[in-house]
């Protein structure tokens, strides 16, 4: 059995472990909680299982058991968002919902209709009114009010032509009109 400071390597894996948590839970941030989580997992297998099977407390195994725990502790951190990195492309308030993009899940009119929008915060469907005309259901829309609570004003993307399109179409009718002028 390998031992360091006069303790076994998997006690010493398990305390080391332990202060890492702790450490985390003072000062979190997700610095230390994915070592951690890794070493104290490793320490205590090693301490359990060791005795029963002499090789697990070997530092080679111990060394593929932290590996191990500590990539599956990450994959857990990153899933599980305890510290809401994910949730970052969420919205702050109503302005920040201008120029969002969106679908229509029930007609949109002047007076009702609801819509899921691709980055609306925590709950993506608000209601949705519209300046003049109707959008149907599966229409893709973009927020031109994002008003003040939680019905945004919105316009059909089938509607709205930016500058480029426009000048794109012009230049095709133009070819295509001195096409038919020449055969």
């Amino acid at each position: 059995m390998v031992s360091l400071f006069g303790q076994s390597l998997s006690l010493v894996l398990t305390v080391v472990g332990i202060l890492l948590v702790m450490a985390e839970a003072l000062a979190p941030g997700a610095h230390f909680i994915v070592i951690g989580v890794a070493l104290l997992l490793a320490g205590l297998v090693g301490l359990l299982l060791g005795p029963i099977f002499g090789p697990l407390a070997s530092p080679i195994v111990l060394a593929l058991l932290v590996l191990g725990f500590g990539a599956a502790a990450l994959y857990v951190y990153r899933e599980l968002d305890f510290y809401g990195g994910k949730g970052s492309a969420q919205t702050s308030d109503s302005d920040s919902l201008r120029g969002t993009t969106g679908r229509v899940l029930e007609r949109v009119t002047e007076t009702s209709g609801q819509v899921k929008l691709d980055e609306g915060g925590f709950s993506p469907i608000y209601a949705a009114r519209t300046y003049d005309g109707e959008i149907p259901e599966g229409e893709q829309v973009l927020v031109v009010d994002p008003g003040g609570g939680n019905v945004v004003t919105v316009e059909s993307l089938g509607d709205l032509e930016d500058p480029i399109d426009r000048e794109l179409r012009r230049s095709r009718e133009f070819t295509g009109e001195r096409e038919t002028e020449e055969t």
